[in-house]
């Protein structure tokens, strides 16, 4: 993705006017102080954290090995930050790791979610260990990376990825690139100063992610309220057909997250016989004594029956980006090498 100049000081302006609100909350702090536990070489480390921090003439309090969670905690009882920008499985494990509970966030203004889907019984908890809020935003490197994000001043988790950012517009359309109703699913596109130029030698590549009116087609599927806040479904190429019903992971991982003898988990698609797709689920636990059918028998009080998994499987791992992203894309690659 080829991001321009003006193309990143758009997005830190826009990340600096979203952040003044939270700034504004008391206590005073003279210098604002970033917690960034993400590598500086991805884009949402780079401009929310790293350029952001220079904008406003503030710290960033660098963490090399955020997996090494005790030394992480180590290095957080010396300081009193404010904003923290992480994504759902660093903030889950923190909140698992013992002494987290200890430590002094009385000066933190902001905790910002992004890079994957944020679990609403982390953010739960989060709130309840913290006091402060988690507000979930969203974006993609193509967009340098910030398109919405909830208000930096809420005070609560709204489930959504919040509303577009300044200067920032967000269109629900269809396969053929028609805008859709309010309340209905569909492709989200995004059209402002923080889109990139395009792919790098790749004409043919930006085209097909163009829309004739110059929205960037973001491969992300998404449902707008009538308030103006988006609420995303799931990635398209993540979706899984299952007797012919729309199944989207996102929705599957929340409930299963929500048990509480589960630490981390994924689901994916397998092939299936009878339905032609089934929903399998990777997890880690948290209780050793957790099975199989502790989870399906949990996830079928909560959801239709074709949404439940079929299969799950019990891993001391999950696949991850240096990041903390999990990797569903590896999970399927594995089942398909399995398969052939």
């Amino acid at each position: 993705a080829t991001l321009l100049h003006r193309n990143i000081l758009a997005n830190v302006l826009q990340n600096d006017a979203w952040l003044q609100p939270a700034l504004k909350k008391p206590p005073h702090v003279d210098q604002l102080f970033i917690v960034c536990a993400l590598p500086l070489y991805h884009i949402f480390a780079l401009t929310a954290c790293y350029l952001l921090a220079v904008r406003a003439g503030g710290v960033n309090l660098l963490i090399p090995n955020p997996r090494d969670m005790a030394g992480f905690i180590k290095e957080l009882s010396k300081y009193q930050v404010n904003s923290f920008p992480a994504v759902n499985t660093l903030y889950n494990g923190l909140l698992n790791t013992p002494g987290f509970d200890k430590l002094d966030f009385s000066k933190l203004k902001t905790s910002f979610g992004g890079g994957m889907a944020t679990q609403r019984p982390v953010a739960e908890k989060w709130l309840a260990v913290t006091g402060c809020p988690l507000s979930e935003g969203y974006g993609l490197s193509e967009t340098s990376p910030t398109l919405t994000c909830n208000p930096a001043d809420a005070d609560k988790f709204s489930g959504s990825i919040g509303i577009p950012v300044p200067s920032t517009w967000l269109s629900i359309r269809d396969d053929d690139g028609n805008e859709l109703p309010l309340g209905e699913a569909g492709e989200i596109c995004a059209k402002g100063p923080q889109v990139m130029a395009g792919y790098w030698n790749r004409p043919d590549e930006t085209a097909n992610v163009m829309t004739a009116d110059g929205y960037f087609r973001t491969g992300d599927i998404g449902v707008m309220s009538p308030d103006g806040y988006t609420k995303i479904v799931d990635r398209k190429k993540d979706m899984i057909l299952v007797s012919g019903f729309n199944v989207y992971p996102n929705e599957i991982e929340e409930v299963i997250a929500s048990h509480p003898g589960v630490l981390e988990c994924a689901v994916i698609g397998v092939q299936d016989a009878r339905s032609g797709e089934a929903v399998k689920a990777f997890i880690v636990k948290k209780d050793q004594g957790l099975t199989p059918e502790d989870v399906i028998k949990f996830c079928a009080t909560q959801l239709t029956a074709y949404k439940v998994p079929k299969q799950i499987e019990f891993r001391t791992a999950l696949p991850k980006t240096n990041v903390g992203k999990i990797l569903r894309r590896e999970l399927r690659d594995e089942k398909k090498a399995a398969a052939a």
